[in-house]
């Protein structure tokens, strides 16, 4: 999948050492329920477990120009009989690339790739709440809150709620005729 700046392909094994380092950052850490402990080897484990399993997809986000790995998505979910799946990760991991419009350029990415490839109905995602630039960039994109999902999550043994949006099928062709 391809767009003016960015590349998503699939995850392949050696991408395991970008995700352990992105996901040791601090402002990665601070918007996910990964622990401070995540290590090399438990995202290993993960990647290859979830490569094993139909209903899952790994992605890294490419910049085009300079063919570098800057981020991560991780769909998780994806039922062909009710067509839908969940964004369940997604981030941009290079500093050097926050605040540069990256994030929104991979959601339209993944919201084409969703609905017009998969053919998706619905597409769900959800944030903790602190995690304001998500759901500011979710609100802009056309998702819809639908509500908290209380201690739906686990960080540093402390449980934690996420916010919960989705979007139709209709909406993401409604939002694209707006767009033009």
């Amino acid at each position: 999948m391809e767009s003016q700046n960015l590349t998503l392909r699939e995850s392949v094994f050696p991408d395991c050492i970008f995700f352990a380092e992105w996901e040791s950052k601090s402002f990665i850490q601070d918007n996910f329920t990964m622990s401070q402990t995540r290590d090399y080897e438990e995202i290993v484990k993960e990647f290859v477990i979830r490569e094993l399993e139909k209903d899952k997809k790994q992605f890294t986000i490419v910049l085009r120009e300079e063919d570098r790995p800057i981020g991560r998505v991780y769909l998780s979910r994806i039922d062909t009989c009710s067509d839908s799946l969940d964004i369940t990760r997604i981030y941009i991991g290079e500093e050097d690339c926050l605040g540069k419009g990256y994030g929104e350029e991979a959601m339209r990415v993944l919201l084409e790739y969703a609905f017009i490839q998969l053919h998706a109905e619905r597409v769900t995602l959800d944030h903790v709440p602190t995690n304001y630039r998500a759901a500011s960039l979710y609100q802009k994109l056309g998702f819809h809150y639908e509500g908290v999902l209380r201690h739906a999550g686990r960080k540093d043994g402390k449980y934690v709620d996420f916010h919960l949006l989705s979007m139709l099928r209709a909406e993401y062709y409604e939002n694209c005729k707006r767009l033009l």
